[in-house]
Parts: structure tokens; sequence; C-alpha cells
């Protein structure tokens, strides 16, 4: 890699720095978010008598999560009902709530056509989602989540500043359910009936053919039985996400919880870290995602405010990835009845069906929800290049073939092809700076170090004579970079790879494993990933090709040492990520392969050299810019020469 090479890098991180720079929010932009900001805290204004409550009970001080479960004493199992521990049952005191008091836990099973769902009558909740279409790697049935792994539970204080947690009452469906009635609409309303005109409800409605449900929660007639001061309802709900895929280090750089802004963007927890966010803005929807599958709870109207948190669990919890929690403050008015409308969305992060399901009409309102953000293809332009090309491309093909690997084989085919002319043109330019090496050289010579300015302008006249743009071999490359890395994001993260089969890999998802090792290397594994070899042996010929025909600066010789550790560097790094990523740079290595062979075969240098020296016979052209710094000069000049 020569030394212009080298500065087209430099200046391709230098623009990513500047655009990221640019991009900041602006001191006007800063200004809209904190009045934003102001409005909502009109609304905290309200809650200050609440939240004086909560310090005296002294919640505030404790784990959402830990609350919920010390307030909690159901067991779940695997029968149709279950009692809650003899040893920890105890008489609780909650009012009017008291003799509704979860006793026995009654579980209702209702089947679509995308899904199992389990209702549990202890807090009128969903206590599992089953995806009927999908299986686990090890081939068990994929839960989104189940049993005592979850919880889901709203909190209030009563009119006599006692904590109410919908967990610990047992809930009674008031109509029929129809198990297993996949063909139909079902409605599944359970309640907590104090009297027929004073109750709490919850009521989901569960579609034929989708994956969401309808949740409404109806308070009537407690206006005298909950606290005045109650301005908002806190839900608790917490999940601990199984382990769906072959490897778990990959899953859990995927698993996070993402949050979407009331009339804003969608953000996320960082998956690498343990994440602790409270958002203090209104909320549109919260989700619980893992690598290919996501459990949404969305308001129809809007949360107060949320406080999320992420903790990786699967080095401790066998079985499980991470643990994800959220408390969220959602609207209520103590002095009249309440009827609060969500939704659910359970199902696969697929970036079609999460589009198709984002465009709802909710209140008379057209709202677009965004759930397609739930693919994290890339930010700017590498999520631009995904949308608007690599997807669509690899949709069509998907449309006629079957074999995933084939598929990939295409789409690189397609996008190489597309690219030619930019690779065509990279080579010609790296032509172009080979053949005047021995004539920098000369300048080199003739200019020592010590007359760095001098020898610049002499290398950079040459060029202007031989019509020779050293950044020409450099340009290509940025224009490709951004199909580069559009596509590192998205082959770990296309469901359509999921546990889908080519050659000795038996999941494109995820690492293709030859050999399994008896021990564990740090970064590497403890398994041999073929595809991931393949390719680092394939871009560490390439690179030794591209030394070959580049000239290399000799003053930097440690570059070309580095150009060679970089793909050792990626062997550690893709050994545990998507083999379709791996397997997709191998192919592309290759093809550049064959495109350098005949495009070496259709250039002759000793033509280019002829043609070089044509150009220097030229009279050079001047740029405006150019001519007018030079008229500025001779001005000067004519001016001192009066004086």
């Amino acid at each position: 890699m020569d030394k212009n090479t080298i500065t087209g890098i430099v200046l391709i991180v230098l623009i990513l720095v500047g655009y990221t720079f640019l991009n900041k929010p602006s001191e006007e932009e800063l200004k809209k978010i904190k009045a934003k900001q102001d409005s909502i805290a009109l609304v905290n204004q309200k809650i200050k008598e609440q939240q004086k409550i909560d310090s005296i009970k002294n919640i505030a001080k404790n784990d959402t999560i830990q609350l919920a479960k010390d307030s909690t004493n159901i067991v779940y199992t695997n029968n149709d009902t279950t009692k809650t521990d003899s040893t920890n049952t105890k008489q609780l005191n909650l009012g009017i709530f008291s003799k509704f008091t979860a006793k026995e836990n009654k579980i209702y099973t209702v089947e679509n056509k995308k899904m199992i769902i389990k209702f549990a009558s202890n807090g009128g909740k969903i206590l599992s989602v089953q995806l009927k279409n999908y299986h686990t790697y090890d081939t068990l049935p994929l839960m989104l989540f189940d049993g005592d792994s979850s919880i889901f539970a709203f909190n209030f204080f009563d009119n006599n500043n006692k904590l109410i947690n919908t967990e610990e009452l047992q809930f009674t469906p008031v109509n029929k359910i129809i198990e297993k009635s996949i063909n139909k609409k079902q409605e599944i309303i359970f309640r907590v009936n104090i009297s027929p005109e004073k109750y709490i409800e919850h009521k989901y409605i569960v579609y034929p053919d989708s994956f969401t449900v309808d949740f409404n929660v109806e308070y009537k007639g407690l206006q005298k039985d909950i606290s005045p001061t109650q301005t908002y309802l806190t839900l608790n709900w917490f999940n601990k996400i199984p382990i769906h895929e072959k490897g778990a280090q990959n899953e859990n750089n995927y698993t996070t919880a993402y949050y979407k802004y009331y009339m804003d963007d969608v953000d996320y927890i960082s998956e690498r870290t343990n994440g602790n966010e409270s958002i203090k803005t209104k909320l549109r929807w919260i989700a619980f995602k893992d690598q290919f599958f996501s459990s949404v709870f969305i308001a129809k109207d809007y949360f107060i405010n949320a406080n999320i948190k992420t903790k990786k669990i699967y080095e401790e919890q066998p079985g499980y990835i991470k643990s994800l929690s959220s408390s969220i403050a959602i609207p209520y008015n103590s002095n009249e009845n309440n009827n609060m409308q969500f939704a659910f969305y359970f199902g696969p992060n697929h970036f079609n069906t999460l589009k198709k399901y984002s465009d709802v009409n909710y209140n008379n309102k057209e709202i677009n929800l965004s759930l397609d953000r739930l693919v994290p293809l890339g930010w700017a332009i590498f999520g631009w290049v995904n949308r608007f090309i690599v997807i669509p491309i690899f949709n069509f093909l998907d449309n006629y073939i079957s074999n995933y690997g084939i598929i990939i084989l295409l789409l690189t085919l397609i996008i190489k092809a597309f690219l030619f002319p930019l690779t065509y043109k990279s080579y010609k330019s790296s032509a172009k700076m080979r053949v005047l090496k021995p004539q920098i050289d000369e300048i080199n010579k003739k200019f020592p170090k010590e007359k760095a300015m001098e020898r610049q302008r002499a290398t950079m006249d040459l060029y202007k004579r031989a019509g020779v743009n050293p950044m020409g071999g450099c340009l290509p490359m940025l224009l490709q970079m951004p199909i580069l890395f559009a596509l590192f994001r998205f082959f770990p993260t296309s469901i359509e790879l999921r546990q889908q089969s080519f050659l000795w890999a038996d999941d494109l998802s995820s690492y293709d494993s030859i050999l399994h090792l008896p021990f564990h290397i740090p970064m590497y594994g403890d398994h041999v990933s073929l595809f991931t070899l393949l390719m680092t042996a394939s871009t560490l010929i390439y690179t030794r090709m591209q030394n070959q025909m580049n000239a290399t600066n000799a003053s930097m010789p440690g570059m070309k040492t580095m150009m060679y550790i970089m793909p050792i560097m990626f062997l550690f790094f893709l050994n545990n990520y998507s083999s379709g990523l791996s397997y997709y740079y191998f192919i592309a290595n290759v093809i550049t392969f064959s495109q350098m062979y005949f495009i070496k075969r259709s250039i002759n240098d000793e033509d280019i050299l002829k043609k070089l020296e044509q150009s220097k016979q030229k009279p050079i052209k001047k740029s405006k810019f150019q001519q007018r710094l030079e008229n500025a000069a001779k001005q000067r000049q004519m001016q001192n020469k009066r004086r």
C-alpha cells in the first residue's frame, strides 16, 4: 500500500469522524429537547405527593424487579393449576382487595396460527408465549418467555396508602375462553370483580393470524378505593430471555432493550454492557429484544416515563442470555374511571414483517411505530444501503431460490458487478502510480528529507503534468465502504439465514464449526470456523497481491506488516460471528481475484507510461481558482514596485 492509499484511508476516517461531529445536535436542537423536558416537568410536578409516598414506603431505594419479586409469593409449575408456597403464605391486608389474594393459579391456553399463549388467573396476565413456526437450535419449542422467568404487574396505592400489586390478586375470567381456537378472534377478559360496578379488568384480544395482541385495562368505580394522589400506575415488566441460538456469546451481542420516544426516534441500551436508562420523557413502546425475536409493549396513548435495565446472565444462569426489566409510569386519573389501551407484538425481528405491523390506527390517528428499527441495520448511510439496496435484492432472490448459500453467492456477484467500475478505476490509478515510481524515486534522491516542501512540490508537479490524481485509488475505496459496513450489519441480523444450512455450515446465522477444541482460546473461542479460515487466507493473499502491485513507501515499513496483521485480527473477531458473513467475505475475495486477473491482462504498464509521457507534453490547464491566485500575486508585485 503506497503513501497515497494510506492518506486516503486517513481521510476516510476523518470524514467519518467529521460526519459524526457534524451530526451532533446544535444548540437550537438542544434547546428544543430541553423545552420538551420542561413540559414533562409539569407532569412530574403533579406526582410529587405520590413520590413522597414512594419514599416513605422505601420503594425508590429498592430495585424495581426485586420489589416485584418480594411482593409476589406465586410459584409456577407445569401443571394447569398452582398454589402459593404454603411456607410463605400469609394473609395480606389489602383492604377491599384482601379477599382477592392469589391462592390458586389457573392457566388458560389460547392458540392462533402463529402463537400459543398461556394466561394466568393470578395477575390476569400473559404467562408465556410460544412461537409456533420457530424452534431453538436444540429443536425445542421457541418460548419468548415462560412462567416464573417473567413478571408483569401493575402497582398502585389504595386509600390507606397500602401498595397493591396485581400479581398478588386472583383474576377471574368473565367470558368463556375457547382454548386452541385457531381461526377465530378471541377475547379473554379477566376481572377482580369487587361488585358489578367496581372492578379491575384486563381484556386481551387475540387475532387468528397475527403476532399482535390487544390489551385493554379498565379501572372502574374505584375512585374512593385508590389513593386520591395516584396520578400514575407503575408497571413492573421483567423477562429473563432464554437462549435460542447456537452461540450464546454472539446472541448476547444482539440482546437488549429498545424503546421509542412518543413523537421521536427509536433508541436502545448498549448490548455490550449491563445498562440502566432512566427516561424522563414520554414513550410510545418498549421492547425486550434478542437476536431474532422481540416482545414489544406498546401504548396506544403514551407512557409518562420509564426506567429500563439490562443484565447479562448467561454465564451465571444456564439457559438464559440476559435479564431485561422496566418500570413504566402509565397515566392514571384517580377522579374518574380509567380505560387504558395497549398492544403487544410477539414475533420475529423480520424487517418486512415489522414494517407491516408498524403502520397502525390508534384512536383514529395514523401512526408509524417504526418497529422495523428493531433490526439493527446500521446508522445513517449504512442503514440506507441495507434498506434500499441489499434487502430488496436479497428478497428478490429469495422469491426464486430456496438455498441461502446460493442467494449469498448471487448477491455477492451482483454487488461486485455493481462495484466493478470503481474497482477498475482504483486498479488503473494504482497502475499509474506504479509506473511513475521510478520518477518519484529520482525526485526523492534530488531533494533530501530536509527539503520536504520542495520534494512535495516537485512530486505534485509531476502528478499534475502526467494528469494523475494521487487520490484516484482511494476515492473508489471510499465509495465501496458503505456497502462493506452495511453487509457487516446485515448478515448477523437477517432472520432468513437462521438455521439455514449450506455445505458444512448448519446455521448461516451462527458460526460454522469443523473442529471443537478441548480448551478455550481468549477472544477466539473453543471451535474452528472453516469459513472464517478461508476468509482470512483469501484476505492475506489479496493483501500480498496489493503490496506487489503498489509501490510501498520505504519510509513506512511498518505499514506493510500492519496490513497482514489486520486479517489475523479478524480471524479472532469473526470466529464466533455469522458464517454467512465470513462466507460472503470469502466469495467477495475470490471474485476480486478474478476481476484483478482480467483487469491486469487488459492494462499494460508500458502503454500507461506512454500516455503519461504524452500528457506531460500538453499545456497544463489552470483552474479558475489557481488563475485568481496568480493574478492576485501579480497585483501585489506591481503595488510593491510602485512603492
